[in-house]
């Protein structure tokens, strides 16, 4: 068996394949970035040894490739940069090459061990509402700079409409519309016709985040709409959820999931003092959006208010009770994730590990379930959940 380590960059990625039981380079290449490239590395690879493992630092050129070689098959590990560090020091060779840099990343899985790292997992529908998703994102850090630049702008040569609009922003047709007919009133000088075309970019940002919106609701409808069903998550956090997530199947437990998401806590003892503290690592975003859900569930949610004052009679602060709610969230988002088959697509394995039937599930949760039906598909095989003990 080989490990082979990528070291990813946009025109070009160099890989090194060293043998899992000694260590020592079996050989290397240097391949231009394209489909083309993929293939070179695929020959490369399985003129070595049909047993392989692909290891890879987490950067966003490497997405090609990666999906790739997933696509044909290959199984492809996740190394993070912070893993090399130790690898490089504890070599003879000094310098940095990308030759070195892929050593350093396949030594760093080795080291590791193979099976404790992530797993790349091919879900073309997950990418589709990631990449929509963060383009909305990015419309949206667009629009609020546009709009604090009209607003500049409106000071100047017309201060009774910039009063006029709300600290919000221009939220509503009724205010732009408006705006837009008192600019077109103005004379006509350089400042008011910037204006103008500030104005109208930001009208049609909003109809684009309109139209997004609307496509990202149908891709999860298809994709999970159980999802949707969730008390708290509309179609941006759910967007998040999906995306971020990148294809349940890759987590064969929740407990991976939850350490994926920054949600699995973190030992905190000494002494006598037995506790565990939030863990500040993780998927940010994936974390922001089981925040934004255990938020919305502790306001409107009596079952979720009753848990959360369960755990402060049990001396957990706010901070830890919030703790203690996300990570039950992580194990449910999993296991919605995990069980629903979109329409188009077939049922796949279960778990490595299955889980036992927890005993204190919160509200929606029918922890007796099997088989869960939803509007897209059916879920099968769903692994039963596993209380939360902390």
């Amino acid at each position: 068996m080989i490990v082979i380590g990528v070291d990813t960059h946009k025109r070009s990625h160099t890989i090194v394949a060293l043998d899992a039981v000694s260590g020592a380079t079996r050989g290397q290449l240097e391949i231009p970035a394209s489909d083309e490239g993929t293939l070179d590395a695929l020959r490369f690879a399985s003129a070595l040894d049909d047993e392989r493992v692909w290891a890879e630092d987490c950067r966003h050129v490497s997405g090609r490739l990666e999906r790739g070689l997933v696509a044909h098959g290959d199984r492809v590990v996740r190394v993070a940069p912070g893993l090399t560090e130790s690898s490089r020091r504890s070599v003879r060779t000094p310098g940095k090459s990308d030759p070195i840099d892929a050593t350093a990343i396949a030594r760093a899985a080795l080291r590791e061990g193979i099976d404790t790292l992530p797993v790349a997992f091919l879900d073309e529908q997950a990418h589709e509402i990631r990449v929509l998703a963060d383009y909305r994102d990015q419309l949206i850090n667009e629009r609020v700079r546009l709009v604090n630049r009209l607003r500049w702008h409106l000071v100047q040569i017309a201060p009774e409409l910039e009063a006029q609009i709300r600290p919000a922003g221009l939220i509503g047709p009724r205010i732009r519309a408006k705006v837009t007919r008192e600019i077109a009133k103005l004379p006509r000088t350089p400042q008011a016709r910037i204006a103008k075309l500030i104005h109208k970019r930001i009208c049609d940002i909003y109809r684009e985040e309109t139209e997004l919106l609307a496509e990202l609701k149908t891709l999860i409808q298809a994709h999970c709409p159980a999802l949707l069903d969730e008390q708290g998550c509309g179609p941006v956090t759910a967007a998040i959820i999906i995306g971020h997530t990148a294809g349940a199947k890759r987590f064969p437990t929740d407990a991976c999931f939850a350490r994926h998401a920054g949600t699995a806590p973190i030992p905190a003892s000494s002494g006598n003092t037995k506790r565990h503290r939030l863990h500040r690592g993780g998927d940010r975003q994936l974390n922001r959006a089981l925040h934004i859900i255990a938020l919305s569930k502790a306001r409107t949610d009596p079952a979720t208010r009753a848990y959360l004052d369960r755990r402060h009679a049990e001396g957990k602060t706010k901070k830890e009770a919030i703790r203690c709610l996300k990570r039950h969230l992580a194990r449910r988002i999993w296991r919605l994730l995990y069980t629903t088959t979109p329409a188009d697509n077939p049922a796949t394995e279960t778990p490595r590990h299955p889980r036992r039937d927890p005993q204190n599930g919160l509200h929606g949760v029918d922890v007796n379930e099997k088989t869960v039906n939803t509007r897209a598909g059916v879920a099968t095989g769903a692994p039963p959940l596993m209380p939360c003990t902390r």
